[in-house]
């Protein structure tokens, strides 16, 4: 028997069985991800939130596993077939996959033609041609026509034979094993061009005759392939280096059938009928079986690191330093539809809104200064915040003409990814929030309060929107919901939030939350006034004592007691009440690091808490509701490059990181198209990962490599000593057997052709 789930997730994790118990226990009575990893330390013996993540996902797979176990073998069992050999491999399968190839054979299956073959009697036959070779053919099959059972003549006889074979073959479960791990280990992915699609599939053109092994296709590039094939544009397929061989060579799958059923060439009767048995089997029901399976595997795989990617890009955007609570000017730009202005207070909420005409066809440059800047002195603004959209840059040329011109009012302005804030606008919530508010205007209202306060105000948009994945369109919409939103949970509860100023999709995303139970809360605030507890939670409906336990932790309350306002959780306030009576000035202490110096967390262990508790208090007594998020930086664009044609080969920058993927990252640098760092060009050392240098949100300096107007692409470098290539360069084809795996960054021209490249596969 395999050994209990609690044991396989304890080896992957690398933990101890014990620990995987106590977190299942925890899950299955209903407790979250956050709150376990945050306040049940002792219990699961500190499995961090990334590990609580894993672990859910691989208890949802291996219970699923047991469930499928159980159907299989009651369906043998029911149709009489579950020798003990059969029982026992059911029973040690670990894998989805193992057990449908052992369930193969008794699956419940549509009449096919080895079935049909069975009911005319034709299975001895076959038995008789594989057990004895030196038998003919046609002087044994000639025993088996009959009209009455459709065996119509000889060669109907042999066909029926060949069929029983050849799905007896196909359904062996340790052959099936054999041939895939060959192909894993030996197959190459095969594509070209679909005939006549050449134009159509440009951006496609480095597959148009492609090969790579299998097993070294990168995620994106796999997607690449697919999405192609999926547009009727390349021929993708699955072969192994016997197919593409110039000469007829032996294959090693046939071979490998043959063995397995004890299948030799020695001239007798019968081995031309079995090798051609054998041929058939591989050719006609395997190979194609095979190659479907592990393109789909391939697929699974691909997925599955695009959601990590995209995932990875989504927590680090979420987690992006906010600006904090200062009046912001948000400023949606356009042109004929001029740029919407709305203006919001510390907290978010609305105060005015405008709509200038700085650009063409109207121009009313001076207009739009005057307009601002009689809002900006108005409610004593000190942020303005810009949408990079469509005129973008001429906008933030209209802010620092502003900044420039009235010095007193002390302004300053940075340019945000307004990513979703269409979505926003059009969304219920923003309709329910602003009625009867333009949606343009919406729009600049949620790029002031991206800035104030990227995760308050992202959490309102459907994550896919936001648009930091790479082939998101392409991807298992499903999978990549529950991960974004276990992404998103896990940055909301990790910063907390001030329960009188959150939004209803804010609260919603709090541990223990659902969205009925945050309109609640909003809806008594409402009515009653500001929480001045946290135990006056309680009083919300249907916010019962389990809820108020999972979520009260992360939920700050502003109120008498400052532990409220903290991350210390109330069922520990007692523990935390006789640390603060320890440390002089008690709560007046909280907040100074130097008032705690001196105590000794394991003098405050208890049953109930332990050490990674006490130290958690001290912490927090330290810095309380302290917010992990990093100190805020604005980018500064170069002034007078606002537009492709600005840049030039050598020139450095300064850009804002806006999404990593596994082949580099794209950098706003201010001209409306994102350049790519490719993956070998991000540091002086050999890079595996690109999240290991950079992430979303981050700034920095770049060089421009290479421009190309027409496809709008920008080819950059952080390595600020590479050249640029040399403006003859020409553009090397891709081998026809290119690996394709990272290396140290190249030279000149062949830099370029490598970014070229990945911004093709984006």
């Amino acid at each position: 028997m395999l050994p209990s789930i609690e044991h396989r997730i304890a080896v992957e994790l690398n933990a101890r069985p014990n620990q995987v118990a106590a977190a299942v226990a925890l899950l299955d009575e209903g407790a979250t991800v956050p709150f376990i990893s945050r306040y049940r330390k002792e219990a699961t013996g500190g499995l961090d939130d990334t590990q609580m993540r894993l672990l859910e996902e691989r208890l949802g797979y291996l219970r699923e596993l047991e469930q499928r176990r159980s159907a299989i073998v009651a369906s043998i069992t029911e149709q009489g077939k579950l020798m003990p050999e059969l029982a026992r491999a059911v029973a040690l399968a670990d894998t989805k996959q193992s057990l449908e190839d052992l369930y193969l054979p008794y699956k419940q299956k549509r009449r096919t033609k080895a079935q049909i073959a069975r009911e005319a009697g034709l299975e001895a036959l076959a038995d008789a041609l594989l057990n004895d070779p030196t038998l003919t053919p046609d002087t044994e099959a000639a025993r088996y026509v009959d009209t009455d059972k459709g065996v119509a003549d000889i060669k109907a006889a042999l066909e029926g034979a060949r069929h029983i074979l050849m799905e007896r073959f196909a359904e062996d479960a340790a052959l099936l094993g054999q041939l895939r791990a060959h192909l894993e280990q030996h197959g190459m992915l095969v594509s070209t061009l679909v005939e006549g699609k050449a134009d159509a599939g440009a951006k496609f053109r480095d597959y148009f005759d492609y090969q790579e092994k299998l097993r070294e296709v990168p995620p994106h590039r796999a997607l690449a392939l697919l999405r192609g094939r999926n547009e009727d544009l390349l021929r993708v397929g699955l072969k192994l280096p016997q197919d593409l061989a110039e000469t007829p060579v032996a294959h090693p799958c046939e071979a490998m059938i043959a063995r397995r059923f004890g299948i030799t060439q020695h001239n007798r009767a019968a081995d031309k009928w079995l090798t051609d048995t054998v041929r058939w089997s591989w050719r006609i029901k395997l190979a194609l079986h095979l190659e479907l399976e592990l393109l789909g595997a391939l697929r699974e795989r691909a997925e599955e690191e695009a959601i990590r990617v995209f995932a990875r890009n989504l927590h680090d955007l979420l987690l992006a330093a906010p600006a904090g609570a200062r009046t912001t000017i948000g400023l949606d730009p356009g042109l004929r539809t001029g740029v919407k202005v709305a203006v919001v207070d510390a907290t978010g909420k609305l105060l005015d809104t405008a709509t200038i005409y700085p650009h063409v066809p109207r121009n009313d440059w001076h207009g739009a200064l005057h307009t601002l800047s009689l809002l900006a002195k108005k409610h004593n603004a000190e942020l303005i915040s810009i949408g990079n959209g469509t005129a973008s840059r001429e906008t933030d040329k209209l802010a620092a003409e502003l900044i420039s011109a009235h010095p007193e009012l002390k302004l300053s302005k940075v340019v945000v990814s307004e990513a979703g804030a269409s979505v926003y606008s059009a969304s219920a919530f923003a309709a329910h929030e602003f009625p009867q508010l333009d949606v343009s205007l919406r729009g600049a209202v949620s790029i002031a309060r991206r800035l104030q306060d990227p995760l308050a105000e992202l959490v309102k948009i459907d994550p896919k929107s936001i648009g930091v994945g790479q082939y998101q369109h392409d991807l298992s919409q499903f999978k990549l919901a529950r991960s974004l939103d276990a992404v998103v949970e896990d940055c909301v509860n990790a910063v907390g939030v001030d329960v009188n100023m959150a939004s209803i999709p804010l609260l919603a995303r709090i541990s223990g939350l659902s969205a009925t139970l945050a309109e609640n809360i909003v809806a008594y605030r409402d009515e009653h006034g500001a929480f001045t507890s946290r135990k006056t939670l309680l009083k919300v409906p249907r916010l019962g004592d389990k809820t108020f336990e999972q979520a009260a932790g992360f939920l700050r309350v502003r109120g008498d007691n400052p532990l409220d306002a903290s991350a210390v959780h109330p069922e520990a306030y007692p523990l935390a009440e006789r640390i603060l009576a320890d440390a002089p000035q008690q709560h007046a202490a909280i907040g100074q690091p130097g008032a705690f110096s001196q105590l000794q967390a394991a003098h405050y262990t208890d049953d109930r808490f332990g050490l990674p508790t006490v130290q958690d208090i001290l912490r927090e007594l330290k810095k309380p509701g302290r917010d992990p998020r990093p100190a805020f930086q604005a980018v500064a664009f170069k002034e007078g490059v606002e537009d492709l044609k600005d840049l030039t080969p050598g020139m450095l920058l300064e850009g804002v990181v806006t999404n990593v993927t596994n082949f580099g990252a794209f950098v706003d640098i201010g001209v409306h198209q994102d350049g790519l760092v490719h993956i070998s060009a991000l540091a002086e050392r050999f890079v595996k990962d690109p999240h290991s240098v950079v992430k979303a949100g981050d700034v920095v300096k770049v060089k421009v490599l290479e421009v190309d107007v027409q496809r709008k692409r920008v080819a950059l470098t952080m390595r600020l000593t590479d050249a640029p290539p040399k403006p003859d360069a020409s553009q090397k084809p891709v081998a026809k057997s290119a690996k394709h795996t990272p290396a140290p960054a190249p030279a000149g021209g062949a830099l370029a052709e490598a970014l070229a490249r990945a911004m093709r596969q984006k």
